[in-house]
């Protein structure tokens, strides 16, 4: 809670929209009533929906768009044919200064180019990332990993800059005043990895020699790792960040499949599951990817909020309110002065071991 901001939702992206995401920040109003929503879709659609839920009542203005963007549509050529559409008017009212923030469910690559062409990049990124809480057993229930898939590619300094942006979000949603920030690798030891993973650890730990850095470098960090907590910022290229966070969907999917097929096998499984219930609720929660749905795009000039695509009501409605929670944080005026201030550091050690590279 806190003062009133207005969020821009693309009402219309989404497997389940728009009746999932009209759920979804109705559940949202009750719990934040400092929050008014600027909805971007079908009118026709969406006044029936909003007729039914009283709390969305006076808190919402719905603009009308006549196209969507399809969740199989090319980024390309989303950009160059999607301007009437509900994604591209949801970001143009964060570029306008109409919202504090976006949040759509739909096609993840249309919106990171459609973000890139109409937010920009924050000075100094040349790749944004895409940032997910993962669900941890360590001191804290979450820890961030980012690139989760914007850019399959990215070089030692762009993850240096992961670490930065990583560190800064870190601080808002998970407390941490100094994170611990590790780099995803096939090995823990300082000899294994790709040039520009073995190249980020230098700078990092450089970086982190500094007093004033802000984080800890704890290395390298192997997937299976991620959930014990060893790290609060963990940084990676999109193309493996993607790869690992479906692996690890699709795991919690098949353990929890398999639990419940397990405790509904016969009579005495079943009375097992009723001593276990407490037990079992505690999990489900803990490991119910709804509650922590939502990917922030980092490294642009306005904050966008990602669902998943097939989000029900309950997970729209998390990913809005982190839409909330880093909106009044002003995170993104936040992360552009951790920017400025890490460039130099980042593009000096760069430059030396580039110069250390021509020499060899």
């Amino acid at each position: 809670m806190g003062h009133e901001i207005t969020l821009s939702i693309d009402a219309m992206g989404g497997d389940n929209a728009p009746a999932s995401v009209i759920d979804g920040i109705a559940m949202q109003a009750k719990r934040d009533p400092d929050t008014r929503f600027l909805l971007h879709g079908d009118t026709a659609v969406i006044e029936p929906l909003l007729a039914k839920r009283k709390i969305l009542e006076g808190r919402t203005d719905i603009r009308h768009t006549d196209d969507v963007i399809e969740m199989d549509a090319k980024p390309a050529v989303a950009v160059r044919r999607g301007r009437q559409s509900s994604l591209w008017r949801a970001l143009e009212s964060v570029r306008d200064g109409e919202a504090s923030a976006m949040v759509s469910a739909g096609n993840t690559g249309a919106m990171m180019a459609m973000a890139l062409f109409c937010l920009r990049r924050a000075t100094g990124v040349d790749r944004p990332a895409i940032a997910a809480l993962w669900p941890t057993r360590g001191m804290r229930e979450h820890c961030i990993v980012l690139d989760m898939g914007a850019d399959v590619r990215a070089d030692a300094a762009d993850l240096a800059k992961y670490a930065v942006m990583g560190s800064e979000y870190a601080r808002i949603a998970l407390g941490a005043d100094t994170p611990r920030v590790a780099v995803l690798n096939v090995g823990v030891e300082e000899t294994k990895g790709r040039p520009e993973v073995k190249e980020a650890a230098e700078i990092l730990r450089e970086m982190a020699g500094h007093s004033d850095c802000g984080f800890t470098f704890n290395g390298f960090i192997e997937a299976n790792a991620i959930p014990t907590g060893e790290a609060d910022v963990i940084v990676t290229d999109g193309f493996t960040g993607n790869v690992a966070l479906k692996a690890a969907e699709g795991t919690a999917q098949f353990i929890s499949g398999h639990l419940r097929g397990a405790f509904e096998h016969d009579w005495s499984s079943r009375l097992a599951a009723l001593f276990a219930m407490a037990s079992l609720r505690r999990l489900k929660r803990r490991i119910d990817p709804r509650r922590v749905n939502g990917g922030v795009f980092l490294g642009l000039d306005g904050l966008a909020v990602k669902s998943h695509g097939s989000a029900d009501a309950t997970g729209f409605a998390a990913a809005v309110e982190l839409a909330a929670t880093m909106s009044r944080a002003d995170v993104i005026k936040r992360i552009a002065g951790q920017l400025e201030f890490s460039l130099e550091s980042i593009n000096a050690v760069t430059d030396s071991t580039d110069s250390d590279g021509a020499r060899q």
